[in-house]
């Protein structure tokens, strides 16, 4: 069990969820976290489902994760739940965080909240060491797919 919790973003952690940094090193890896949440806003007039939350370590905002469940009408051959980013404040890494923060989600998604799902999903930059450690460790395996845009995909069975 995991003590990060996954709360709603609202007009009280909005600014805050926004204004969190990672590393300058790791900049090449991750979008804004304003970037993340004007896609949700975009894929919710379009009909997709993306569940963005602040994460919470007790009373302390320390990162933010972008999800998406696709019921196999979209994008992809079959249903699925998927991490579109997850990041920890650099204040805030090297304490588990984000390893914690993927297993919640790993157990938000077996809850299927939106529906069924065969599998969750994520892509990450090959050179995104700690995520590949991260995901390793928690059971995503990498599928051989690679996107476009350089990223790994990598997928663990629900």
């Amino acid at each position: 069990m995991t003590n990060i919790e996954f709360r709603k973003i609202t007009w009280d952690n909005f600014i805050q969820c926004i204004e969190l940094q990672v590393t300058d090193e790791q900049r090449q890896f991750i979008s804004s976290n304003q970037h993340a949440l004007a896609e949700a806003y975009v894929a919710q007039d379009e009909g997709q489902v993306i569940i963005a939350f602040a994460i919470y370590k007790e009373e302390t905002l320390v990162g933010f994760i972008s999800m998406y469940y696709d019921d196999g009408s979209g994008n992809f051959e079959y249903s699925s739940y998927g991490i579109f980013k997850m990041m920890i404040d650099k204040r805030y890494q090297g304490l588990g965080y984000g390893r914690e923060a993927v297993a919640k989600a790993i157990e938000y998604f077996r809850t299927f909240p939106r529906g069924a799902a065969k599998v969750a999903e994520l892509t990450y930059k090959p050179d995104n060491i700690a995520a590949k450690r991260i995901y390793d460790s928690l059971g995503f395996v990498q599928t051989g797919k690679m996107l476009e845009c350089g990223e790994v995909h990598a997928e663990l069975v629900l």
